[in-house]
């Protein structure tokens, strides 16, 4: 779904979601590679498992991203409402030193096979 437009209070949430370097961090690499588990980026944000959550959950409950469960793994992705609004505001920060390199470590772990999307794919006992 494309926003034409969005409410004030929608946009508030937005930008207080915004306001926080880490979510940006989290929020660059899902649109950057369309989605992740939590694992996956606990290790390019060398974050702890506690501080991932807590902002994936405010990110949730500000109505930016969703998630979904294939076994035992959580993928976050940002919902189709967000996207387009936050793909135009990284256009303005898309060159920032922090954002290239957590893509570029995302880069190193999906080559070295380490992501959780490979661990699922791999996995000898899914059906």
């Amino acid at each position: 779904m494309r926003l034409k437009n969005i409410s004030l209070n929608y946009g508030m949430r937005i930008f207080k979601a915004l306001s926080e370097e880490s979510r940006v961090r989290i929020l660059h690499l899902l649109l950057q590679n369309k989605e992740l588990s939590i694992s996956d980026m606990e290790h390019i944000l060398d974050f702890t498992q506690t501080k991932t959550s807590r902002h994936l959950a405010y990110l949730k409950n500000a109505g930016l991203v969703g998630s979904r469960r294939v076994d035992q793994w959580i993928f976050y992705y940002i919902l189709d409402e967000a996207y387009e609004i936050i793909q135009q505001i990284f256009k303005f920060i898309q060159k920032d030193i922090n954002l290239i390199r957590d893509q570029e470590v995302y880069n190193i772990l999906h080559s070295n096979r380490e992501l959780a999307i490979n661990k699922i794919e791999n996995n000898p006992y899914r059906k």
